[in-house]
């Protein structure tokens, strides 16, 4: 089968990208009774700690007087589970979160697919449709070669990475099992070194680390060459020890690479066994362009004007 060349939709009305062999939507509804076994086990997803949990977090939202939010109960979870139904932590994520915006400017704002055409067009941001063996979304980013600063400046590439996390977080799958991300860096160019600075780094690390609101299982970096491995060097005394045991290097050693992911997740390129054919760039963002509303709404969301934020 070809690439897919449009949007389709089921029953219900919700868009989907049919890829023959499997497909790529957005799962909104109640995850699999193993994952939610899983949540169980993991996240202290339990009769009693839930409920609580979430009553706690919705007075101590309430008690932010600058911070405007959704209350319902799948807006609490989404935040509770990655800190496993800790009312505090979760809210201090939280306002991590929304601080991002605050305190990075253009590169947190305007997190909506209509304004990221050029990000999908260049075809350096993948949605695999497949999950992994756990139950995790999969991400691909292509920041070799392929990426075109000059296209997609680094901020515009930043704000994509968002919105694909963003579209994962409101899944109760992916809130429950996480994600993971493989970096391709096939053919990085030295020039490009120079868009990695200490501040974006800082920043990027800081969204990792403090913010993001989901399971970051694991980091494969893929087709790294030794530029790569020397930037790598200089930024690794900030990366800390959780994430640092998370992030693998596997240049071309595909083996390596379905040792962590089963080979019937990925494409043949990365050493997968898929059968399916990723669609074209744009489609994916028109994909994303169907939920244009969602996106608006949770951009509206965060601090209020005349909110300062706390300096540590």
């Amino acid at each position: 089968m070809g690439k897919a060349e449009c949007i389709s939709y089921d029953d219900n009305q919700l868009p989907y990208i049919d890829l023959g062999s499997a497909q790529i939507r957005m799962e909104k509804e109640q995850a699999p009774d193993w994952a939610l076994k899983k949540a169980q086990d993991e996240l202290r997803e339990l009769p009693g700690i839930k409920e609580q949990a979430i009553k706690e977090l919705r007075e101590l939202i309430q008690n932010e007087k600058h911070l405007n939010l959704p209350l319902d109960d799948e807006y609490m979870m989404m935040f509770l589970r990655p800190c496993h139904y800790y009312p505090e932590s979760a809210l201090k994520r939280l306002k991590n979160f929304y601080n991002m915006k605050l305190k990075y400017g253009i590169a947190c704002e305007n997190i909506v697919p209509a304004k990221l055409k050029n990000v999908f067009e260049s075809e350096i941001l993948n949605l695999l449709p497949s999950r992994d063996q756990h139950g995790r979304r999969i991400l691909v980013l292509e920041a070799g070669k392929k990426w075109k600063p000059s296209k997609v400046p680094l901020p515009d590439l930043f704000r994509g990475i968002q919105l694909t996390v963003l579209g994962s977080m409101v899944e109760p799958f992916s809130q429950i099992c996480g994600a993971v991300v493989i970096i391709d860096m096939e053919g990085l160019p030295l020039s490009h070194i120079t868009q990695f600075t200490p501040s974006f780094a800082a920043m990027l690390l800081d969204y990792v680390q403090e913010c993001i609101c989901m399971r970051l299982k694991a980091v494969h970096i893929v087709n790294n060459s030794y530029i790569f491995n020397m930037l790598f060097a200089i930024f690794k005394p900030f990366i800390r020890e959780k994430l640092r045991k998370r992030i693998f290097f596997h240049g071309k050693d595909w083996k390596a690479l379905t040792s962590h992911i089963d080979a019937n997740a990925l494409p043949p390129k990365y050493g997968g066994t898929a059968t399916w054919e990723l669609p074209p760039g744009p489609l994916l963002g028109e994909f994303f362009e169907c939920y244009s509303k969602d996106y608006e709404q949770a951009d509206s969301y965060g601090y209020t004007e005349g909110y300062k934020m706390s300096k540590k």
